[in-house]
């Protein structure tokens, strides 16, 4: 059987080689490398594709979700509530401006926080919700949102895996008070490097933000606050530019590839498929099921060939960064559950209905067995 990778990052950006070559030497020529022509072109463009009116470069991911906080005065001695089914830089983005994480359990169908369970989190010292779009699947947004402004939070959205998702026809990363995005070069839309973005309707928080990672100045030699370097340079910029016009096609084929699993694996033994919601729009950055017989499955896929991995083995509160909040083995069951049994079958742009129908035979064959 011809190996079928979890995701192969080298036949992806081969599909694009010449404009993302031409791309490149657009910026070699220029001579301009950091703050320039592409990196407002691609500002300009990554806003419109959220359907909000500002979008400034980060470094990475992280960093965009800790500008965030810092612009809104968010620090020592406050909280965040955050999801306690995500991958750690949620919470670390919390730790670095010296805010409190505080984890709330997610839906067990849909792996996103449950909004049901968040006003029970929120104390005195509350101020904001971090609500993450896990997978590429929307959080449940009105709901939050209804929460933070009857007790008055902030309400933040980590998108690092939705580019493009959609919740109730609205695009992800205009649902908040201002979106975090990461372009590891893994997530739908990727750099080949690493990168980030903020994106927000809230032009004084995106003038914040702007001035923040950019050593805390508006003007040279001039720093008004103490901020970071946390800049998207412009040989990223350009090449996500190219990589955005064909974000809505690659985000269509992980829909189809995910509905091929969805329709092949439906009715198997012992394996629980994503739920999505009638008024989610997932993009699928990854396809993850829920199996008690997780690893003696993804060793079956393995033998055959195919790449499959788990996102996350070990929740943030059971991490040694996070012994210190001493949040023992229990604490979130829930998220303690999904990270026992989740497995992320191969999904991306390139892969094949045919290779899609392996993954799903095999699968099959594991659970007759």
């Amino acid at each position: 059987m011809t190996p079928i990778p979890f995701l192969d990052l080298q036949a992806i950006n081969a599909t694009l080689r010449e404009p993302l070559l031409a791309a490149m030497t657009r910026v070699l020529d220029r001579g301009w490398y950091i703050q320039g022509e592409a990196l407002a072109d691609f500002e300009a463009a990554f806003a419109a594709y959220c359907e909000a009116p500002h979008c400034i470069g980060a470094a990475n991911g992280m960093d965009a979700l800790e500008l965030i906080l810092r612009a809104a005065d968010i620090g020592p001695g406050d909280e965040v509530i955050v999801p306690a089914n995500t991958f750690i830089a949620t919470w670390l983005a919390v730790s670095k401006v010296g805010a409190l994480p505080v984890g709330v359990e997610p839906d067990p169908l849909t792996h996103n926080i449950d909004p049901n369970r968040v006003e029970a989190a929120i104390t005195p010292r509350t101020k904001a919700i971090f609500a993450v779009h896990l997978y590429g699947q929307p959080a449940d947004m009105d709901a939050l949102a209804d929460i933070a402004r009857r007790h008055g939070l902030r309400l933040f959205e980590d998108a690092a895996q939705a580019h493009g998702a959609r919740y109730k026809g609205r695009a992800v990363g205009s649902l908040s008070d201002a979106a975090g995005f990461s372009f590891y070069p893994g997530k739908n839309l990727g750099a080949l490097g690493d990168g980030g973005a903020v994106v927000t309707h809230d032009a004084a928080l995106a003038r914040r933000v702007r001035c923040l990672g950019n050593y805390g100045s508006e003007q040279k030699y001039h720093h008004l606050e103490a901020g970071l370097n946390s800049r998207l340079d412009e040989l990223q910029a350009a090449l996500l530019r190219v990589k955005l016009d064909v974000l809505p096609d690659w985000n269509a084929h992980r829909q189809a590839r995910a509905q091929d699993y969805l329709t092949g694996l439906a009715d198997c033994p012992q394996l629980t498929l994503p739920v999505v919601p009638d008024w989610a729009q997932p993009v699928w950055h990854l396809f993850v099921v829920t199996t008690p017989q997780r690893d003696a499955l993804a060793a079956a896929l393995k033998a055959e060939g195919i790449g499959a991995l788990i996102h996350y083995p070990i929740p943030p509160h059971r991490q040694a960064a996070y012994q210190s909040l001493h949040l023992p083995a229990g604490t979130f069951p829930i998220a303690e559950r999904l990270a026992d049994h989740v497995l992320s079958l191969p999904i991306g742009p390139l892969l094949s209905a045919d290779q899609a129908r392996t993954v799903v035979g095999v699968v099959r064959h594991f659970f007759a067995g």
